[in-house]
């Protein structure tokens, strides 16, 4: 059973999503006895390219474009037919969300999203996905020549090898789909980590009392080398940027390590963060409903226990 795994490119790499879904593909590959073959499009180096042999990958196929969905998928579509591969893999993400819908029309193929394990292939294949915002699964039978996954991060356990992949450089027209819209301009969210690819999430609400009293839980932030995110109705006031909210209807994250500061833990805003490998919880309110959701919580004033860990970060 043949595998390719469409890779995203960040800053000449490849993303550490994208690392998970590679190793999840090459899974798939040794147990089906097939080729793990990866596509990457955009900009990276061949010696970048070919670290995705550390996670499993066989070969990589890169394509050097960059431009809107429709040739993503378009290019998605034409490497699926020419290496007849059965298996598409990707990481989750709002690029791989819309590319695979797409190539999974043009392809007449099934498509699982938020698949969090190994498929089954004992009789058909049958994958295990997180619904309801992480409150169910669901076990879902592809039944189609060509099955399309997209993996939920941080439920693969990576091992990277020191094993390096042949890169290939591809030419694929996509003159003919250029689509009705087209991409004028990217304004990236400014700060040192990005919030969805980020291992650790220090986040903030109400508890914080306004804008002016936010620089403990940057202090923390910084020290750990974390991203910072905030609750819903503190980005509704302005306190913080929009792209900083986490929750049901904001960013969904799926840290290492959330750490909760002064947020209540409204139904809303667990649904964005309860795929965290461990939350941490620090509110002054013993009955915050976020405790019954933590690994670890901290009873107590953030002002006085937020410096206090970034103290105990940099004294480590």
């Amino acid at each position: 059973m043949s595998v390719l795994i469409f890779a995203e490119l960040a800053d000449g790499s490849i993303r550490k999503n994208s690392q998970e879904a590679i190793f999840y593909g090459a899974k798939v590959a040794s147990q089906t006895g097939g080729s793990a073959t990866v596509l990457a499009i955009g900009e990276a180096s061949e010696a970048e390219l070919a670290k995705a042999g550390n996670f499993g990958a066989t070969q990589v196929l890169y394509v050097k474009k960059e431009e809107n969905i429709m040739a993503y998928a378009k290019i998605l579509t034409e490497v699926v037919k020419s290496t007849g591969s059965t298996v598409v893999v990707a990481a989750r993400s709002a690029l791989s969300d819309a590319v695979l819908a797409r190539a999974a029309g043009a392809l007449k193929a099934g498509f699982a999203g938020n698949v969090t394990a190994l498929p089954d292939t004992s009789a058909g294949f049958t994958v295990t996905r997180s619904i309801f915002s992480g409150k169910a699964f669901a076990q879902t039978t592809i039944t189609s020549d060509i099955r399309l996954l997209a993996i939920k991060k941080n439920v693969i356990d990576v091992t990277a090898g020191s094993d390096t992949a042949p890169v290939e450089t591809l030419s694929i027209d996509t003159s003919a789909e250029d689509g009705s819209a087209k991409i004028l301009s990217v304004e990236k969210a400014t700060g040192a980590v990005s919030l969805p690819e980020a291992d650790i999430v220090v986040s903030g609400g109400r508890g914080m009392k306004g804008p002016e009293h936010w620089q403990p839980l940057l202090d923390l932030a910084e020290a750990l080398g974390a991203a910072t995110a905030c609750s819903k109705p503190v980005s509704d006031l302005d306190w913080r940027p929009h792209h900083e909210h986490v929750g049901q209807t904001g960013v969904k994250v799926a840290p290492n390590l959330y750490i909760a500061c002064g947020i209540s833990g409204a139904i809303q805003h667990l649904a964005g963060v309860n795929s965290s490998k461990v939350i941490v919880v620090i509110n002054k309110d013993p009955e915050a409903p976020f405790f019954k959701a933590a690994d670890y919580g901290i009873v107590g004033d953030v002002f006085e226990v937020l410096p206090k860990l970034t103290a105990a970060v940099k004294a480590l």
